[in-house]
């Protein structure tokens, strides 16, 4: 078993590697704005108060989302391993996921951090904004989602640091070359070929 969360900002090339992990490792990427559509449209009594949370425009509890994990977890008993994407985002986020994993005999392994240039990251997006003129590649709000992305994710750094689970690679360099330093990282001892996902969310995270 190994639990990996993934942090990298915005255009960092996370996707990438995620989907590179779930294929080689064995493992299910849960991303809590995959699960919280999901969770909407299953009309399940907690999709349901899902719904009635993001039709309000409030914010979806820790709560929630980490009841949507657990079920995701005790949905795929076989599956080798998770990578968490886009949780936790704070502090007390990370010690209530120790808590739902400490439950099932479980922990977070290891948490690798996908280290850029800010300066070269947003030359990046310029040049491919100018080029294809992508909306999401607007510089201006992509300096805002990169600023809260490394606000957000400071606290965490020493919290996981602090419990010998936090290594970094260079997220600037070459697609495989930043797999080459993740699988360093992770070791090899559980490649394997992705294991089918069970419950109404296989479908999206397929």
């Amino acid at each position: 078993m190994l639990n990996l969360i993934l942090f990298g900002p915005p255009a960092a090339g996370k996707g990438t590697q995620a989907k590179r992990l779930v294929a080689e490792r064995n493992l299910i990427q849960l991303s809590t704005g995959d699960m919280l559509r999901a969770a909407r449209a299953s009309e399940s009594e907690l999709g349901k108060k899902v719904a009635g949370i993001m039709d309000r425009g409030d914010l979806v509890s820790d709560e929630i989302v980490i009841a949507l994990i657990e079920e995701q977890i005790d949905a795929n008993p076989d599956a080798k391993g998770f990578i968490f994407d886009g949780f936790p985002r704070t502090v007390a986020q990370a010690k209530a996921l120790d808590v739902a994993l400490s439950a099932r005999g479980q922990k977070v392994d290891k948490v690798i951090r996908l280290c850029v240039d800010d300066t070269a990251l947003m030359s990046r997006i310029t040049k491919r904004f100018e080029e294809e003129g992508r909306k999401d590649d607007n510089p201006e709000s992509f300096k805002i989602r990169l600023g809260n992305y490394n606000k957000q994710t400071a606290p965490l750094l020493p919290y996981y640091e602090s419990q010998g689970k936090l290594s970094e690679v260079d997220g600037m360099a070459e697609i495989e070359a930043v797999s080459d330093s993740i699988n360093r990282v992770l070791g090899t001892e559980i490649e394997a070929k992705p294991a089918k996902k069970k419950g109404f969310f296989a479908r999206l995270f397929s």
